[in-house]
């Protein structure tokens, strides 16, 4: 049997063989352009058990096409399906079990074949430019894909990232963001419509996700040259509500300390004896630095020293550290440059991701069979597109999502993402 499947009688030998588990790779159109407005050209599948990995083809210029016959219905067969990238192959199919083969191998990027930089290099401007390199060199590439990641099928990986990590920003990435284009091609690069598309990174050393594509760093917009104006509602109005103290408040619940609802900056201040927003500036940089010097005898300080040498203990002595709902394990070996007050706040950037992550993952919940959008996450900031007539009843519910949490939160709002309006 050929590696190729470019007719129906290959395709009904392929499946019956009844192969359980297998190895997809989705291959595009277009490797640059964003998998929302991707389409498929060919499908790599090795089936565990099988000796060599197939092409399956889906509209390629080299091959037949396969009659009454989807991608889907073939992903559909086996029970479990091992993938590089699970957020990003939920943009192309959906399959009750998808397992990330990348999730203990977060820098893993294949290399790009010297055939594909020719192709990309010539014919720059063709939305379709892998339909026209040869298959074969696309079976070839994902081969070695498959060959580098085959051995991460059995060894454990975080199920937490893997079935809600993903999830949660595939979604965030399908919503996009409506844009006036005049005022975003001037200031970034051209696109195809008013609506824009982000692409998160979760597999970094913390698990606090990036969010840039094409360029733009979503997660670092300037709020003072005017560049967030040109980001719209494609309803009626943008709202942002922001977690307030984020990091404190994660940390007083790992110290089991009451703020007693409390104004937690403001707490502080007066503590300190200074104005509200130097007393927020001198409270996060002992946070972050570790140094607590003259307030360290105020109880919150002073538990919070005794927990980070108590968990820099534990990460000499056993090795390891393990987060707070997502599991995650940063580990002593992997980790040579650490420090207690480093690991602590290590700790807290991989909470506020799990964190963030269930609130998301519940707000969603919310907004199933509703017009508003929720369209941009950013550490401590949840940016939604809502339509008028849900806004009352719906935000009131999304508060409650984080007031059952004991979270202080701000909401602003406005025509734009500079926002005019402030609750």
């Amino acid at each position: 049997m050929s590696w190729l499947i470019e007719d129906e009688e290959q395709l009904k030998w392929f499946q019956t063989q009844k192969y359980e588990e297998a190895f997809i790779e989705v291959i595009p159109y277009n490797y640059k352009t964003h998998p929302v407005e991707n389409q498929i050209t060919l499908l790599y599948v090795f089936p565990l058990g099988s000796n060599k990995g197939y092409i399956v083809n889906i509209d390629h210029s080299e091959a037949l096409y396969i009659e009454n016959t989807t991608y889907t219905s073939i992903i559909d067969t086996f029970k479990t399906v091992y993938v590089r990238d699970k957020k990003e192959s939920l943009h192309y199919f959906i399959h009750p079990n998808i397992i990330d083969l990348t999730l203990n191998l977060p820098d893993y990027i294949p290399e790009e074949p010297k055939v594909f930089e020719y192709f990309h290099k010539l014919y720059s401007e063709k939305e379709d430019v892998n339909r026209i390199i040869p298959i074969v060199k696309h079976y070839e590439y994902c081969n070695r894909i498959f060959k580098k990641l085959k051995p991460q099928i059995n060894v454990p990986y975080n199920e937490f990232y893997n079935n809600k990590f993903s999830l949660v920003f595939n979604y965030l990435e399908r919503s996009g963001i409506q844009v006036d284009k005049e005022q975003f091609e001037e200031r970034f690069h051209k696109t195809p419509s008013n609506r824009v598309f982000t692409q998160y990174n979760f597999k970094t050393t913390t698990g606090r996700p990036s969010n840039k594509y094409n360029g733009v760093n979503y997660a670092a917009l300037n709020k003072k040259d005017g560049t967030r104006k040109m980001f719209i509602p494609s309803n009626d109005v943008l709202v942002e509500i922001d977690i307030k103290a984020h990091h404190l408040v994660l940390l007083a619940k790992l110290l089991e300390y009451d703020f007693e609802n409390q104004n937690i900056h403001q707490h502080f201040a007066d503590l300190y004896g200074v104005e509200y927003g130097e007393g927020k500036k001198i409270s996060f940089k002992m946070l972050y630095s570790g140094n607590f010097g003259e307030y360290s005898h105020i109880p919150f300080f002073k538990k919070a020293h005794e927990y980070t040498g108590d968990l820099w203990r534990t990460f000499q002595t056993q090795g390891y550290i393990e987060c707070p709902i997502s599991k995650h394990r940063f580990v002593k070996d992997k980790l040579p440059k650490m420090n207690p007050a480093k690991l602590l706040n290590y700790l807290l950037q991989n909470l506020e991701a799990s964190n963030s992550v269930r609130i998301l993952w519940e707000i969603i919940g919310l907004l199933k069979g509703k017009k508003t959008k929720l369209i941009l996450y950013t550490y401590d900031s949840f940016l939604f597109d809502f339509v008028e007539e849900e806004a009352k009843d719906l935000y009131k519910e999304i508060k409650k999502v984080f007031t059952k949490r004991k979270f202080t939160t701000t909401t602003v709002y406005g025509r734009n993402y500079d926002f005019a309006g402030v609750s």
